[in-house]
This record gives C-alpha cells, structure tokens and sequence, in this order.
C-alpha cells in the first residue's frame, strides 16, 4: 500500500512512503544554509565564550544575548513579515533550534521565547494583539514564558487550578493561582497564562509582567540547564483586560495542546543538535587522551561507542527533517488564517510525529551525553570538563513538553481517534498485514534493497502487534499502557529506521549515508522483534504465542546481516577523521 495525495499524519503506519517525498537534510536551499551559518557563528562567537557566566546564573548576560538574537532575526522565524518577522518556513525553525542545541541551556530560554511563548500569539491571537506584541518578540524587546504547569497538574494540565473571575464591571478577569517551573519567568515581558472562567472554562490569557497581582518566586534550584530562568509565577487577584483573552474562553486546550506539537518537533531538533556537540566532544578526547600507550580511538570498543552514536544521531536527524518538511505542508499558509478551527487541524496533523520528534530526540541526547561522559571515564564527572554540564543539561528534555511516557501515549492514542474518524484505514493494513507474513512477497530492487524490505518488515511487525492488541483488548485497550507503550515503541522505531532508509536512498543509496541507514536499519530491526515478542507474550495463551513468535521469525530470519563490525568500524573512522558527525 503506498500513500497518495496530501500526506496524513501518521500515514508511515499503515502505508509505504517514497522517498521523493521525504523533505532530508540535503534538501537545504541556500538561503536556509545561510540562517543555520547565522545562528551557528551566533552560538560559537557570542554564546559559547560566555558559558561559565551564563551557567552562573548571570541572567542579565542572558537577556543582553536574547537581545543581539533579536538583532540578527533568530527570533523572528516564526513570526509573519507583517508583524516584524520573517515569516519563514518550519524547516527553518527548526534547524535553528538544532545550532542552538549545542549552546547549552542559554538554547532552552531562546527556544522557549521563540516557540510555546510566541506561536500562541502568532497562531490565536487577534489583529490588535498580533500588532501589539509580536513586533516586540520578534526583535527581542519583549521576551516571552509559557504558564502551563501547577503546583498539583503537571501532566494534567487540565487538573489546573487557576482561575479567572470577570469583574463586575466586565472588563477585566481576575486571575488567581500559582505556575510552576516557568522558564524564563525571571525576565519575560509576557506569560502565556491558562486559567479556569469560572472554576471550569479552561482558557488562555497574555499577561504582562506588570500587571498588578503578579510576582514572582524565588529561583528554582536546579540539577541542570541553570542558564535559563526557572521560577513560579503567583497570581493574586491579578487584572487582565478582556481583550487579552487568547482565542476563544473554553477553548485554552486546544491552544496549549496543538503549541506543543511544535514545541514538541522544536526540542527534538534542539536534542539534535546538542547529541552533534556531544559527540564531537567525545571523539576529540578520545583522540587525545591514551591508556595502555595508545588514545582511547584506537580501541574497537571506543569505535562502536562513536559508532552507535552517530548511527542514533542520523537517525533522529533524519526524521526531524521528515517531520519539518510535512509540518511545512501543514501549516505553511496558516501564518494569515482567521478560521481557528483550521489552524488546530493543521497544527494537530502531524501530533504523531512531533511527539515522535520529542521522544526519539531527547533519548538520541541523552544516550550520547551518557556514553560521552562513559568514555571520558572519571574525568567526565568533574565540572572543568564541558561534558559534565551536558549530562546535567541532557536531563531535563525527556520531561519538557510532556514526559516521554505522556508523549509515547499519543502515539496509539491519536492512530486509533485518527482511524475511528477514518482518516487511517487501519484495519485494511493490519489485515494486509497479516496476510504478507503468511505469504512470500516480492522482492524489492534497486539501492538499499534489503533495508527498504526490513521497513516492511518493521511496519508489519507494528500492525500485527496492533491487530491483536484491538483483537483481545477491544476498547479496554487505552487503559493498559504497557501494552500501549510496546506498540508505540514499535511506532517510533518504524519511523525513525523509515526515514534513515529512504534519506539515504533519496542521496542515491551509496556512501556513508547508506552505510549508516543500513547499520541503524538492522539494530532497529532487532531491536523490535523482541518489543513484539513481549507485546504477544502479553496478551495470548502460551499455545497462541508459539504461532506468533514463528511467523516473526520466519520474517526476521530472512535477514542475512554482514559485516556488521566492520561497518561500524568504518563509521567511526570517519567520524574520528573528521572529529564531528558526518553523513559523506
């Protein structure tokens, strides 16, 4: 089955995708590569030689290096030309948010301006205050923080407890309560603020930082990405004019939850681009540093390391980029529209994906910081190594913009509503699914030919596990999340290996590129029979489970892997040759 058409989020579960139609690093045009260089030279010329200061807490320092971001338009991406931005593409957001994953946190606090404390505004927000803030964001003059999480609702965001009272007069609401964990509330200009009309009509509001009854509690005390402020915003009897009501009262939640798509693809590209730094990092001490009379490169466990490193990185590289090019699709002419119900459908197309983005960035991080650290042994944990503050840093994405576990839920969650409102004919492919496993199918030809075919393999191995999660759980299937958590696991590694694969073929099917798609094709192949074989063992009779586990591996064991050492080997040399991640 292959897609035809608009794509449809979460297509890639249940249709073949070309790789023609996959947006990919290499599809950069010229004025994009100019802005990644822009922000690049930003981060290494006036980010980079200030990290003891910024990780200090100097936030003065921090606002000073918003304010020259502004200058250079690294704020102003996501804002249209008519409100002083330059109204550019998501692909473009994006990339800049992965040059500044290597700046350390002082990137959390301009990711957050840039992304959840300004698209409400650029998306929801009224002519009057499209005019009235998004120039002063787009230059820096004004920065932003997003109020979403409470003392008592993390998660549950729709547990919150802050309210919103109309005055007698009808004016102004009056708002009560308390946000927690707020990043940049130390400096911001405006909150995005969700409160409860009347105990009960979730709704978003632009508050400024001066408005009486707001204040602020005292610096978190944090484990990581100290660079940025992290502080609780306190509402008491605050006044907020009418027509700072963003979008519509009762509707806040839709505002919140479709932002943090976006929010969600934003981190993953940022992950991204701080595993790069991570590994650069590593390859050059290992270089640098000997034991037993040679440098720790010289060691084919080190190589695997770097190895598996760079294999995970292209992996997630390539899927943002996927994700960036179908979001464009999505939202590339909404900057303009009116018809709120059309911008919640387009920035909720592509929740699949984004959290996808979300998940498999912060873990691709968090996996290369951990071994980094691990190969510069005991100096690693001391502070004068920069890969110490990376670790502490790394932490915090598998929460932000919902927990991982939150974000693995929407997975299953969204393919099931998008396939009840028949959007995804789910069932057909699990049916079709089924009946490949049972009969031989055709092989395919051309580059990457054993790959692409493991994609197949992958994505039947996820329907058939769908199929008999739906078979023996029916409806109660949305309250058993560990079964939920396998099937969305098989999602994600669906996703991330179909778009390492058809990258690579789209560049031709040659070179590095394909060297590293085949090398991440076959671990993640591995690594999902055995997610399947726990999601059947879960769910059937021993005597049914022996069926299962035969039909997988008659199609895992047609697989004949060669050389896979040696691949990795050659990997790792020519990241140690070029001491970077590289793809040629």
């Amino acid at each position: 089955m292959e897609t035809t058409g608009q794509r449809t989020g979460g297509e890639f579960l249940v249709s073949q995708v070309e790789a023609d139609a996959v947006f990919t690093p290499e599809d950069l045009t010229e004025e994009q590569k100019m802005i990644v260089a822009t922000a690049k030279d930003f981060v290494e010329g006036e980010v980079n030689p200030h990290s003891e200061e910024i990780e200090n807490q100097d936030f003065e320092l921090t606002v000073r290096l918003l304010r020259k971001a502004g200058e250079l338009g690294l704020l102003a991406h996501s804002i249209p030309e008519a409100y002083g931005g330059l109204g550019l593409d998501k692909v473009t957001k994006g990339i800049v948010g992965e040059a500044l994953g290597g700046s350390g946190s002082y990137g959390v606090a301009h990711s957050n301006h840039t992304c959840i404390a300004t698209l409400p505004i650029t998306y929801f927000g009224t002519e009057e205050q499209k005019r009235r803030y998004l120039p002063k964001l787009a230059s820096g003059e004004y920065l932003g923080a997003y109020c979403l999480t409470e003392p008592s609702s993390g998660s549950d965001a729709l547990g919150a407890k802050t309210t919103a009272v109309l005055n007698d007069a009808g004016t102004h609401y009056v708002l009560n309560g308390t946000k927690q964990w707020i990043t940049n509330a130390g400096f911001a200009d405006t909150f995005i603020v969700y409160a409860k009309v009347d105990g009960e009509k979730f709704t978003a509001f632009i508050v400024e930082k001066d408005f009486p009854g707001l204040s602020l509690g005292p610096e978190e005390k944090k484990m990581g990405i100290k660079e940025s402020s992290t502080r609780s915003v306190i509402l008491e009897n605050c006044p907020v004019p009418v027509e700072n009501v963003l979008g519509e009262v009762g509707r806040g939640h839709l505002i919140a939850f479709t932002v943090l798509n976006l929010g969600r693809y934003n981190l993953g590209f940022a992950c991204t681009g701080g595993a790069k730094k991570a590994l650069e990092v590593a390859v050059k001490y290992t270089k640098e540093r000997y034991q037993f009379k040679r440098p720790l490169s010289a060691f084919t466990a080190t190589q695997e390391k770097l190895a598996n490193m760079a294999i995970r990185i292209y992996a997630s590289e390539s899927l943002q980029y996927r994700t960036g090019g179908l979001l464009e699709e999505a939202l590339g002419d909404l900057y303009e529209e009116t018809d709120q119900n059309k911008v919640i459908e387009g920035l909720s197309e592509f929740a699949i994906e984004c959290a996808i983005c979300k998940v498999f960035g912060s873990e691709t991080l968090d996996q290369v910081v951990d071994e980094a650290l691990q190969l510069h042994g005991g100096y690693g944990f001391m502070q004068e190594y920069a890969v110490e503050q990376m670790y502490r840093d790394a932490r915090i994405q598998r929460i932000f913009e919902g927990t991982n576990e939150i974000n693995r839920l929407i997975v299953p969650g969204f393919l099931l509503r998008r396939s009840k409102k028949g959007k995804l004919d789910l069932q057909g492919a699990i049916e079709q699914a089924v009946q490949e496993l049972h009969q031989p199918q055709l092989p395919v030809e051309g580059p990457l030919a054993q790959e692409q075919e493991m994609i197949l393999s992958l994505r039947r191995l996820f329907l058939v596990g769908a199929g008999l999660a739906l078979q023996t759980l029916g409806d109660k299937l949305q309250e058993e999340q560990e079964v939920l958590m396998k099937f969305s696991e098989l999602a994600i590694n669906l996703y991330a290996a179909e778009s390492a694969v058809l990258r690579a073929k789209k560049a031709g099917g040659q070179g590095l590129k394909a060297e590293l798609a085949r090398a991440c094709a076959e671990d993640v192949l591995l690594e999902s029979e055995l997610i399947a074989r726990r999601l059947v063992c879960a769910l059937t009779t021993a005597e049914r489970q022996a069926l299962y586990i035969k039909l997988f591996q008659r199609e895992i064991g047609k697989y004949r892997f060669e050389q896979t050492l040696q691949r990795k080997r050659e990997i790792a040399s020519r990241v140690l040759d070029a001491e970077k991640y590289v793809t040629e």
